[in-house]
């Protein structure tokens, strides 16, 4: 929806219509704009008073764009990924209330509007500044806190979720490589040690499956939000643990928990809150393997930059990042990752 005026319009009538809007909404902007996903924020008038809220329209309404991030991955609808939400915050679990979901005949089409929960989402400024020096402190406890919740979730409360383990992610990661077209060695490697060394017996809960730094709005005293659940699954839940520690989502920060904290600090409060024990070398496994997703998201972004016809600077930027992760995956492997 281009022309602001109709969107003014369309967002009044959903405000009025889901959350009793009292006049038209103020403030309303957009926060992204994305081909699979487009989010406004705005303030609507509730029993006098002006509260924030945020407008999402789901990728159902949108666009789909054929390589975008993470869309070989099984992706929740956008009425499952609020379903998860909903959830996660009835177990304790930070997330931003979701106060309505959209239909497909709701002027903008299928979606949600959500409480706006404010604060930083942005990577380096949550692991650099020194106004979050505070919130670094406290958010590897409260990390492993939150992702006890996320794995005490009832999985029948949530029919809809696959199950994505340790054979699974193996055997998708291998098709997508066969795929690519083209010698990937480093790949190879890595899902051969994946193979001679994959969990064993896991429990199986529910997975967040994007737990990192950048995927949570952050305060002065921590974390606030945990956003992004369209690739949560069944899982082992030591996968969560492991994609929080890759150093792709550390943003230069100090320490390789998200770029904040220490690998034994979370460990101890992941085990304190949720009374499991937590498998180091399970965790390694799945560092190895969020490195494998992200190595192959880059080969899979470049490719994509030299055969749209629309190219985007953005698709060669994370094309030519491929040689991170490959580089995280061997030190891993040689176990001399900090």
């Amino acid at each position: 929806m281009s022309d602001p005026v109709e969107l003014s319009r369309s967002v009044d009538a959903l405000a009025a219509r889901h959350l009793g809007a009292q006049a038209p909404v103020r403030g309303l902007r957009a926060l992204t704009a994305g081909a699979n996903k487009a989010t406004w924020s705005f303030e609507a008038l509730i029993d006098g008073d002006w509260r924030g809220f945020v407008l999402q329209r789901s990728a159902e309404a949108a666009a789909l764009e054929p390589d975008a991030e993470d869309d070989w991955l099984p992706m929740l609808s956008g009425a499952q990924e609020f379903a998860a939400m909903t959830v996660a915050g009835e177990a304790g679990v930070p997330v931003p209330r979701v106060h309505a979901l959209l239909q497909a005949d709701d002027l903008i089409g299928p979606g949600a509007i959500t409480a706006r929960v404010e604060g930083e989402t942005l990577g380096p400024r949550i692991v650099r500044d020194a106004g979050f020096a505070s919130a670094r402190a406290a958010l590897t406890g409260q990390c492993a806190r939150a992702l006890a919740a996320v794995h005490a979730m009832a999985p029948a409360r949530l029919p809809f979720l696959g199950r994505l383990g340790a054979d699974e992610t193996l055997a998708l990661y291998q098709r997508v490589l066969d795929g690519v077209g083209r010698p990937l060695p480093v790949i190879e490697l890595a899902l051969r040690w994946g193979r001679e060394r994959r969990p064993r017996s896991p429990r199986l809960a529910v997975v967040h499956g994007d737990f990192r730094t950048g995927n949570f709005i952050v305060g002065p005293e921590g974390l606030r939000a945990v956003l992004d659940w369209e690739v949560a699954h069944l899982g082992d839940p030591m996968e969560d643990l492991g994609y929080l520690c890759m150093r792709t989502w550390r943003f230069g920060g100090a320490g390789p928990v998200g770029g904040f904290g220490q690998r034994a600090e979370l460990f101890a409060a992941y085990q304190a809150a949720s009374g499991q024990p937590v498998d180091p070398e399970a965790v390694r496994f799945w560092e190895v393997m969020g490195s494998v997703r992200w190595a192959l998201g880059c080969v899979r972004r470049a490719r994509s930059f030299r055969h749209q016809a629309r190219r985007r600077l953005e698709f060669a930027a994370v094309g030519r990042r491929f040689a991170e992760p490959a580089w995280d995956i061997l030190d891993l492997i040689e176990g001399r990752e900090a």
